[in-house]
């Protein structure tokens, strides 16, 4: 069986024990950095044979764990920190388990992204997550804008005042960071008002950044926005003119047909 085990996020003592037991029996644990596990493990006297399984070596890894695992090995699945698959290593192979008939368990524990949802105060009846923002995320920026619940994103200190620069000043925003460590902190307000703090008092650390529901923005084309949610969301487009057609408050049938013929005008 495959065991997908919740990790620390930052403080060591926010792991349950139900993950511990598991951690303790499994044959091995794949973990994405052995060195940065091993911290974790040696705190609570866990001696288990270590295998590398990180972004870069997912498929190629995938035979050896498989086999493992139908020879009926039991093996635990943890990330560098948080909830494994989300934005890390995982996906692949709980699908490909999944496809096999291999049994798949989830210890639940720590996720930053739901940890800040919860912490920024804002809507939590609808929210969606998009990972990290590209290096040039003005047009995701202007897509988010519009989502009618709390959008989620990770950044990094060096790129953050630049991203809060192309939100709407007005637009509640939340910036979280340095979850359960010493130096934790939630920043909730107008974009406007905390770029000025974070200008002032440059920001290090994980930070996971949230947007306030909102109205789209009246200049963005439905035609632009279902490229948008196709691109940085990887909607189909079917779910996309769904989505976009909600988003802006038209019919279905309206999207499809400015599509169309936004498609006809470039042939």
């Amino acid at each position: 069986m495959l065991f997908i085990v919740s990790t620390p996020i930052g403080n060591l003592s926010d792991i349950s024990e139900r993950a511990l037991e598991t951690l303790r029996s499994v044959d091995a644990i794949l973990c994405e950095d052995t060195r940065h596990s091993l911290r974790l493990l040696d705190h609570y006297g866990i001696r288990k044979k270590l295998i590398s399984y990180h972004k870069f070596k997912e498929k190629e890894a995938l035979d050896e764990i498989l086999g493992l695992l139908s020879e009926g090995k039991n093996l635990a699945l943890i990330s560098d920190a948080g909830t494994p698959c989300i934005n890390d290593p995982g996906q692949i192979l709980v699908n490909a388990c999944l496809e096999k008939g291999i049994a798949v368990s989830a210890i639940p524990g720590p996720c930053s992204v739901v940890q800040a949802l919860v912490m920024s105060g804002f809507d939590t009846s609808r929210f969606q997550f998009v990972g990290f923002l590209p290096k040039n995320p003005e047009k995701m920026i202007r897509e988010l804008s519009g989502f009618p619940g709390t959008s989620a994103a990770f950044e990094s200190p060096e790129r953050l005042c630049d991203t809060l620069a192309m939100i709407d000043g007005e637009r509640e925003i939340a910036v979280v960071r340095e979850m359960t460590k010493t130096f934790e902190e939630c920043k909730r307000g107008k974009a406007k008002d905390v770029l000025a703090y974070y200008r002032q008092h440059p920001p290090k650390g994980e930070i996971v950044l949230l947007i306030r529901e909102g109205k789209m923005p009246d200049d963005i084309s439905s035609e632009e926005l279902v490229s948008l949610l196709m691109e940085y969301l990887g909607m189909g487009m079917k779910e996309a003119i769904k989505q976009a057609a909600k988003m802006k408050g038209i019919g279905k049938r309206e999207v499809y047909k400015k599509m169309h013929q936004e498609n006809d005008h470039h042939s």
